[in-house]
This record gives structure tokens, C-alpha cells and sequence, in this order.
């Protein structure tokens, strides 16, 4: 069973359990698959690919940490909570990434590739690591390593 379907039958669950926050998330994230179909040119009754899905819901996680991370700097802590809640159902669905020792064996591997000495060459070492290891790690950890490594 895909993702989407999965998302599809979790609305029923969360409405048995009385999970308002997890209702929330799902009808959500429903919407969010919705949009991307319409997108995409598709009929909004049609089903994304786990790929796709995947990739709405990142995106959903994301606007959830840059909320958090306003209404911290902003002294909401009301607001940080519910966006926190919302997160944790997110993340649910969302592959553990990986680590930045495993990112790290990776780069090196295509640093030494790409014959990449100079910090010139740190733009296309960063797209040769990203093509890799698309939704495998986070963006901002592979930023990190490959720039430790010049």
C-alpha cells in the first residue's frame, strides 16, 4: 500500500482515537498531496508516488522547524508546542536520514571522484553528494560536511 493511501486511512484511525492533533496533520498533509497532484497536472482523485509523498510531507516538516523557530524568537511558547505536536506526526512518516559520519564516508569517496583539491570545486562536489543521497540525508548536514572538507 502506498504512502498516500496509508495518509488516507490514518484520517479514519485519528477520527476513532478522538486524535485531534494526528487528524489535523493527516487532512493536512491530504491537502498537501491534493495541490501537488493538481500541480503536476494530475486529477486530484489520483495517487501520488511514495517519492512524491515523501517530498510534500519534507516540505511540510520544513514549514513546521522555520515555525518553531519564529514563534521562538518571538516568545510563543503556546504556538512552539502545538507546531512541535504537528512535527512529531510528521516525522512518523519521514525515513531516519542519515548520519554525518555516514555523509562524510560518501563525500570523501566523491571528493576523491571528482578529483576536487581546491575550494572552487566545493559547488559541484555539493551537487554530486545531494544527487546521492536525495531524501536519504538532510540538506543542511550535507552543506556541513562537504564544507569540513576544504
Amino acid at each position: 500500500m502506498s504512502l498516500h493511501v496509508d495518509i488516507k486511512n490514518g484520517i479514519k484511525d485519528a477520527m476513532k482515537a478522538k486524535d485531534s492533533v494526528r487528524l489535523a496533520v493527516l487532512r493536512g498533509l491530504t491537502a498537501a498531496f491534493t495541490n501537488e497532484l493538481v500541480a503536476k497536472g494530475k486529477m486530484p482523485q489520483d495517487e501520488l508516488s511514495d517519492d512524491d509523498a515523501l517530498t510534500v510531507i519534507r516540505r511540510t516538516a520544513k514549514q513546521r522547524k522555520d515555525s518553531i523557530e519564529q514563534f521562538k524568537t518571538n516568545n510563543r511558547q503556546d504556538l512552539v508546542d502545538s507546531e512541535e505536536a504537528e512535527l512529531a506526526v510528521l516525522q512518523t512518516f519521514i525515513p531516519q536520514m542519515m548520519s554525518k559520519e555516514d555523509i562524510m564516508k560518501i563525500a570523501e569517496s566523491k571528493k576523491a571522484e571528482l578529483g576536487a583539491t581546491d575550494k572552487a570545486k566545493i559547488g559541484m562536489l555539493m551537487g554530486a553528494v545531494q544527487k546521492e543521497l536525495k531524501g536519504k540525508a538532510d540538506g543542511g548536514d550535507i552543506k556541513e560536511v562537504v564544507e569540513s572538507l576544504f
